[in-house]
């Protein structure tokens, strides 16, 4: 059993097992290559924030897997009508092979963990994203080929985008550089995990963590449950919009992603370099555009089902799908 609560429980060796695993997915999928490695195998899936990317990838990819998905909303569930965390753990851990869960607190993500006996995944909490950011991930190193050497720039609020962005970025290897105003910085424990690397960069100016940048990345400035927030935050972060110049200071072919729901005249402008260039890959859409088509299966789709795998079965990627013996070659065949 594995859990996937935050990417500060991987080490890189375990992100590079998932992303491998990820690719030789995507490649089976693409040659219709079926991979029911879960096949009879039940996701519950506990949803106290709504969601359209999330239940649709969650739910089609453990059917591509060979099981099949039980949703519980919160409002719909004995969780939302304060039954202790604990108890739902027990119950759902007699019923189901694993659980995913898209919830408020981080504690209660961690306590689904620790009272169940079955795998816990993270579809998103307050503190951290870690499904959409290995799908980041994937797009990133399919795009670029590795992450060595590479600078990866995320502009906006210290949310749990960029929480896990920071994690994920440095642990794979890549410069990391933020920029958000003053009194919306990430967490300290972020920070003080983000110290022990002499690659990351915390700023308040937009053009300096986008200077050479090979990757921008953005999200919303206002999260779900931050309503009542939305005008003083559009206040904040005016400058902190992923247009032409802020692109213009980036390198040449770099690329933009948007976990979405975008705001285009907010976070994000239509139009600029980045979206225009073919290999824009906006992670978090069903499909990415590529060539001016929309040609590639989704990877937040596909790495969840690696994730879920790995869980489940908790084996090795070498065990679990046999050795790739060129991964590029996979890879190379997946993008074309």
């Amino acid at each position: 059993m594995k859990h996937l609560l935050k990417l500060l429980d991987l080490s890189k060796e375990e992100i590079i097992d998932i992303l491998n695993l990820a690719d030789q997915l995507k490649y089976e999928t693409k040659h219709g290559i079926e991979h029911h490695h879960l096949k009879g195998k039940c996701l519950a899936m506990i949803f106290e924030k709504s969601s359209t990317r999330t239940r649709v990838s969650f739910e089609v990819g453990i059917n591509q897997l060979g099981g099949y998905a039980v949703v519980l909303a919160g409002e719909g569930s004995q969780i939302g009508r304060g039954e202790p965390v604990q108890d739902t753990a027990r119950v759902l851990s007699r019923y189901v092979d694993g659980i995913m869960i898209r919830t408020f607190e981080q504690k209660e993500v961690e306590d689904l963990a620790k009272y169940g006996s079955v795998p816990v995944i993270n579809g998103l909490t307050d503190f951290c994203h870690p499904c959409q950011i290995l799908a980041d991930l994937m797009t990133i190193r399919e795009y670029k080929g590795s992450f060595d050497g590479l600078k990866m720039c995320f502009i906006g609020d210290g949310n749990n985008m960029m929480n896990s962005l920071i994690v994920g970025g440095l642990k794979v290897g890549m410069e990391v550089a933020v920029a958000c105003p003053e009194g919306y910085r990430p967490p300290q424990e972020i920070l003080d995990f983000a110290a022990g690397y002499d690659c990351f960069t915390l700023t308040d100016d937009p053009m300096v963590a986008a200077k050479d940048a090979d990757v921008v990345i953005t999200d919303v400035w206002t999260s779900m449950g931050q309503e009542e927030e939305r005008a003083a935050r559009e206040k904040a972060f005016a400058g902190y919009c992923i247009d032409e110049k802020i692109m213009g200071v980036a390198k040449s072919d770099a690329i933009v992603q948007h976990c979405l729901p975008a705001h285009r005249r907010g976070d994000y402008r239509r139009g600029v370099r980045g979206e225009r260039r073919p290999n824009l890959r906006r992670s978090g859409e069903p499909f990415a555009r590529t060539k001016g088509r929309y040609g590639h299966v989704n990877e937040r789709l596909i790495v969840q089902n690696a994730v879920f795998s790995h869980g489940v079965l908790y084996l090795p990627f070498e065990k679990l799908c046999g050795i790739i013996k060129n991964r590029n070659t996979a890879h190379d065949m997946c993008v074309k």
